[in-house]
Formats: structure tokens, sequence, C-alpha cells
């Protein structure tokens, strides 16, 4: 199989897979998915050994960062195995130097308590962890579970342990908007980076995201007339924008999908846990990696399926929410493809 980097058709390099090691997830978060869920059989997720032979492959072909993802990752039985050997991944590996340089994870931290020591030894160095209320009804509103308390049990043990956490907070106008100051104040004092993303509109709900949909621009204005914020040039390798807060001695990221489209650069794609390559998040071209993997001549399909990966992969998304009662941008749910 051919090591040549993977190139789309915009001349865009790719170096940063995410991957979905399991739909499943021990939140319900109302706008990310229903009540009642259903989730993908476990015969359907590649194995622990598949999963190993894909990232192989992807780093043969120039990938350099990898973030795990779910659902929520640490749900998974066997998800430590996996990271400890995909740990073993990181650092040159090639005559030319190339090789992982990172891996991280993103987890909603409910049984981040139970691994923080674990992910730290076999290799992780920073998280993020998805967070959008410090109140613990609002964030038993909003998720379906009372798990607040394992939240920040579990962000305190991945910082005891000397990982570095960003977390992550949809900003939801009428539910959280108002708490967002204080959100930032609070992870800024615990040493946190901390990132704002504007709801997506993937999968149906039980409720109508339009009427949440709070734009991240509005947001920033709001913080302008409250603390000084200069613009950063930090990058974590994703799209996120981020500005110094001078005032809490922090950094604030900002993800924007609707209001603020940011795929020029786009580095990015998604494996799901069943092996289909998404080439973008708010796309529907879809390679099946899978049946590669399990197929006569693995080497010679997955060489095919990237190079169709790369003849697939879009210009841009095109999120919208624009109106009540709209359909989503796409029938699948976020958890599918991770976040």
């Amino acid at each position: 199989m051919t090591n040549a980097p993977l190139v789309d058709r915009f001349a865009r390099r790719i170096t940063y897979l995410r991957l979905s090691v399991t739909d499943r997830c021990d939140l319900r978060c109302t706008y990310c998915m229903p009540e009642r869920m259903e989730f993908l059989p476990r015969a359907d997720v590649l194995s622990l050994e598949e999963l190993q032979q894909v990232v192989r492959a992807f780093i043969a072909r120039g990938v350099t960062k990898i973030r795990l993802t779910g659902g929520e990752p640490l749900v998974r039985r066997d998800m430590i195995d996996l990271v400890r050997a995909l740990g073993r991944e990181l650092g040159p590996k090639a005559v030319d130097g190339s090789g992982l340089e990172e891996l991280t994870l993103t987890t909603n931290g409910t049984r981040l308590a139970l691994f923080a020591d674990d992910l730290a030894a076999a290799g992780i160095r920073r998280i993020n962890v998805s967070l959008d209320t410090l109140d613990r009804a609002r964030f038993a509103s909003l998720a379906r579970r009372d798990s607040l308390p394992q939240v920040l049990e579990g962000i305190a043990a991945a910082k005891a342990a000397g990982l570095k956490v960003k977390i992550n907070t949809v900003a939801l106008k009428g539910i959280n908007e108002h708490e967002i100051p204080d959100l930032i104040a609070w992870a800024h004092g615990q040493g946190h980076e901390i990132t704002l993303i504007e709801v997506m509109p993937l999968g149906e709900v039980e409720g109508d995201r339009f009427d949440h949909y709070l734009p991240l621009d509005a947001v920033r204005r709001a913080l302008e007339s409250r603390w000084t914020l200069s613009t950063s040039d930090a990058r974590s390798g994703g799209p996120a924008r981020y500005v110094d807060v001078a005032e809490t001695g922090g950094r604030l990221g900002f993800i924007t999908p609707l209001t603020s489209n940011f795929c020029e650069g786009c580095n990015r794609v998604r494996l799901t846990a069943t092996g289909q390559l998404f080439m973008c998040l708010g796309g529907e071209a879809q390679v099946d990696l899978r049946a590669a993997l399990r197929g006569p001549d693995p080497e010679a399909a997955m060489a095919d399926a990237f190079a169709r990966a790369m003849g697939d992969k879009p210009e841009r998304h095109n999120f919208v929410i624009d109106r009540a009662g709209a359909a989503p941008a796409l029938p699948r749910h976020m958890s599918m493809t991770g976040g």
C-alpha cells in the first residue's frame, strides 16, 4: 500500500483523525440525542485489533494527531487497552521521522475519575471534557442524568493526573447563556482552557434546536462588554479560534459552524465505530473501511478507499439553523461520528 500523504482535491493535507470508538453514551443530552436512543449492535463495532490496524494505516499516510471520541469513549469496555495500544504508536516510527505526534480524548467526564491515571500513563497529555453548566439541577435537566458531581470529580482527577484539560461548552439560548461568563471564570480559575460551541443540527431530538440556537458572535460581543479579549495565535489542530481574556488570565475558544464557516483549512476526517469514514461532519459521503479491513486484500482495499475518500471530501459543510421546525441538516446523530 502506498504511503503517500492523504491530500484532498482542494489540496488540503489530512493529518487529523477523529476516531469514534463507540456510539454509546451514558448521558442523553437534549440537544444531542433523544431519551430513547437506539445504539448500534456491538457486533457491528470494529474490534480492538481492527481499530489498531486502521490507525496504523492512517499514520502511514501522514496522520499525526488522533482524537478518541464517542458517544462516550470511556464506556467501551476495552477502552484503556486501546489507549495503551495507540499510545505505543506515539513518536517517530518511520525512517523519515514521521509518526503519531499526539493522542487525545473527548469525554463527558462521568467515568474520568476511574481512568485519568491510566490515560496519562498511556501517553495522553490533554483531554477535552464536555460541560455545559455548573448548576446541578440544570445539568440533570439538560443531560437527563444527575451526573454533575461525577463530572467535576473526573475533571479534578484529570488535573491531578497531570492531564491538560479543556472544557467544551455548547452555548444554548435560554438554558446556559446567562451562565457562560461564570463557566469561563470557573474554568480559568481552575487552570483550564474553555471553548464555546454553537449547537449543531445533527440527528432528530425531541425539542427544536432553533429555540436554543445561540450565535457565538452575539456571545462574544456580550463578553467584550465585560472583559478584554485579545486575539490569540494559539491553534489546537481543530476548528476553534482563540482569544486571551485579560481579566481571567485564561484562553477562550470559539467553534462557529453556523455563523462563521471554518472549512478552508480543514485537515480532518472522522471514522465511526463501525468503520465508516466520513470526510466531513456535515456531509453524507462515506467510505466503508470495515469492508476493506475484512476483505481478502485489506492493503489494496484500504488504498482504494483512501483514494475515494480524498476525492469525495467536500469543500465545506452546509450547516444551517434558520427557522423553527426545520429538519436537522443530517439524520445522523453526533454520537455516530464523534464530537
